[in-house]
């Protein structure tokens, strides 16, 4: 199955409208606002140079540490209680609905940009085992028993037979 190419441009665009959105009704901090136009501007400089890999996997970070904010943010600053009937309220629950669904898209959209940030010659392969030390000896040279095509008695290579006062160049 094939992935579908998403171009990046919609992917910043989507979250642009998102962020603006979530930040409508002023429920959220300030550090929400920065954090998410921080990264999107980021995202423009990927989308500028075309051929940069650190800008995408800038951007890539960036979303990824955002996921994690947008949590903190949401999970303490969601308001709990009633703040009045009207369109006050309606606002705040298109705010936060906005703000929520930037944060559900946020994992699908980091998936696509690694997708590009592969495409761009990137390679952050991610390993999470243990790092394992091989025994295998093959390729080392003893210090025990010198190879015999290099002696240390002649370790230019020279002829034997040669004269003592000549320079052979």
């Amino acid at each position: 199955m094939e992935i579908p190419a998403i171009n990046l441009k919609a992917i910043v665009l989507v979250h642009w409208l998102l962020a603006v959105w979530g930040c409508m009704a002023s429920w959220l901090p300030m550090s929400f606002a920065w954090g998410n136009f921080s990264v999107l501007a980021v995202g423009v400089w990927a989308i500028a140079q075309r051929d940069s890999i650190d800008a995408v996997l800038m951007f890539l970070m960036g979303m990824i540490v955002t996921i994690l904010t947008d949590i903190i943010h949401i999970g303490i600053f969601y308001p709990s209680g009633e703040l009045g009937l009207g369109r006050g309220q309606d606002v705040l629950r298109f705010s936060a609905g906005m703000a929520i669904l930037n944060l559900l898209l946020k994992p699908a959209s980091c998936f696509f940009v690694y997708q590009m940030y592969r495409e761009r010659g990137g390679d952050y392969n991610v390993n999470f085992g243990f790092p394992s030390v091989t025994r295998n000896r093959d390729d080392y040279q003893s210090i025990d028993h010198p190879d015999e095509s290099s002696s240390p008695a002649n370790p230019f290579n020279q002829a034997q037979d040669s004269k003592p006062g000549g320079r052979t160049y």
